[in-house]
């Protein structure tokens, strides 16, 4: 497939243009001047926030006028990333695209489709005056891939729409109509430290190569946390012999499995071998416990000089091992209502030794996800509770709200008659156990009908992004097809 033959062209025109524009979250200025010319240029209301959303609305077409208000929704920003050693500048370069048979990617680095395909859409919709539709409202948020910041500082007076469309989902043929919520509980223990023995042997455990994932949609996939087989590695050799703990850092971002993570520890020098065949047994057993999901873990005991011969005072170490394998990990519960899908969970993302107001502080991170905010709350409060017993300072964010299952939606209703209308089988109706900015618009517009659907898109968040082109037909025509049979206020 050539480039000349990408469909709609409209969109892929669009795609083009924004491909050009630096859109890191957080500096998405080039962006919202973009929009703001292109609505004058076309002769559109328009309006900002004080968060830096973009509004745009179009009148009805005609003998549409009667129709109730529709939103359609994505977000200005996109996740750069590329290849190790390619010189690129995201707040200057151009995306370059490529076209492999029915995929498009970029050169090298993040294509930009999540979300630019969706803002493509959405700046096509309101070009193109020959499509039949109500009233419409094309809303463009900020910095969604961060913080949700666009969605969460959006004016609670800005939209007057009575249906919302978020065009950002990755699998065609999927509507999304529920979310969930999430929030971070975090834990912090001051650290207070002892000489080591004069006969201690200091070591490094080290754990890699895990699958990891997304804390999410992932979390109910079976596979190793390394946060939680380094506290058992921990937990166990302190049972046995007397090991001290000097330093750990494990796992990474808040919403993702932990794949890697290492600590340094002592033992006594005649302890030393009982401890390596200690290391190896488990190690065997972890292997064996997750042959199905992990097939390049690694587990690696070396020595490594402690030059200070400081080691975490002896209790204090324990409780912190203590507290982090003790603390619920992964599926708390499973909907009522959704079969087979995660309603509530918890992730241990991260364990590090940090500074916290001046003060070393072994730092704990988990995040806690639900569709039902009750149970977001409460998945919070037994995480803190654990770490609470064991003498650490709690803290938990305000989070983000989920967006919740209204199965009689009539949006949904006429989002699924469309597509089977037009592609004679049925779209698959779906939850998904991660965020999506419609929880904070539920929040702010309770009564707004919402769907989300979007064109398939693989590797996101990454340099082996691409999108699927015949999906971006096919997600079009339904769009279209739907906007026809919104009904009358």
């Amino acid at each position: 497939m050539t480039q000349a033959k990408l469909e709609p062209k409209s969109v892929f025109d669009f795609f083009a243009q924004i491909n050009k524009i630096p859109r890191p979250s957080g500096k998405e200025d080039n962006m919202m001047n973009f929009l703001v010319d292109f609505a004058k240029s076309h002769g559109l209301e328009y309006a900002t926030d004080a968060t830096g959303n973009v509004l745009i609305r179009k009148p009805a077409s005609p003998g549409m006028e009667d129709r109730k208000t529709t939103v359609l929704q994505s977000h200005m920003d996109m996740v750069c990333e590329k290849v190790a050693g390619l010189q690129f500048d995201f707040l200057k370069d151009a995306i370059q695209t490529e076209v492999d048979g029915d995929w498009m990617r970029a050169k090298g680095t993040t294509l930009g489709a999540d979300d630019g395909i969706g803002d493509a859409i959405e700046l096509a919709v309101l070009a193109d005056d020959t499509i039949q539709h109500g009233p419409l409202e094309c809303l463009f948020t900020r910095s969604e891939e961060t913080s949700l910041a666009g969605a969460r500082g959006l004016s609670a007076d800005l939209l007057k729409g009575d249906y919302l469309i978020n065009l950002d989902s990755e699998d065609e043929g999927q509507i999304f109509i529920s979310c969930a919520g999430g929030a971070n509980t975090r834990a912090y223990f001051d650290l207070s430290y002892e000489p080591l023995a004069q006969d201690a042997f200091t070591f490094k455990m080290q754990i890699k190569g895990l699958v990891g994932g997304h804390s999410g949609d992932d979390i109910n996939k079976g596979r190793a946390n390394a946060n939680i087989l380094l506290a058992r590695l921990l937990y166990t050799m302190m049972q046995q012999y007397d090991l001290r703990l000097v330093d750990i850092q494990s796992g990474g971002l808040h919403n993702a499995i932990p794949r890697d993570g290492y600590a340094i520890c002592a033992v006594s020098d005649k302890d030393k071998e009982k401890v390596r065949t200690l290391f190896n047994t488990m190690a065997a057993d972890f292997e064996h416990e997750y042959a199905q999901t992990e097939k390049s873990m690694e587990f690696i005991l070396q020595s490594q000089p402690v030059e200070d011969r400081q080691a975490i005072e002896r209790q204090l170490g324990q409780k912190i091992v203590k507290a982090c394998l003790g603390v619920r990990n992964g599926v708390f519960a499973m909907s009522q209502d959704i079969p087979n899908f995660v309603e509530t969970s918890s992730n241990l993302a991260s364990i590090k030794i940090t500074e916290d107001e001046g003060h070393k502080v072994v730092k704990v991170e988990t995040m806690q996800r639900s569709n039902l905010t009750s149970k977001r709350l409460a998945a919070c409060d037994a995480v803190s509770c654990v770490f609470q017993l064991a003498g650490a300072r709690v803290d938990v964010n305000t989070g983000y709200p989920g967006w919740q299952l209204d199965p009689k939606s009539p949006l949904l209703q006429i989002a699924v008659d469309a597509y089977e209308r037009l592609f004679g089988h049925k779209p698959e109706v779906k939850a998904i156990h991660a965020g999506l900015e419609c929880g904070l618009f539920s929040e702010k517009y309770p009564h707004m009908d919402m769907v989300s659907f979007g064109p398939t898109l693989r590797g996101v968040h990454s340099p082996d992004e691409r999108l699927l082109i015949p999906t971006v037909k096919m997600v079009w025509d339904h769009l279209l097809e739907i906007l026809k049979q919104i009904p009358k206020k």
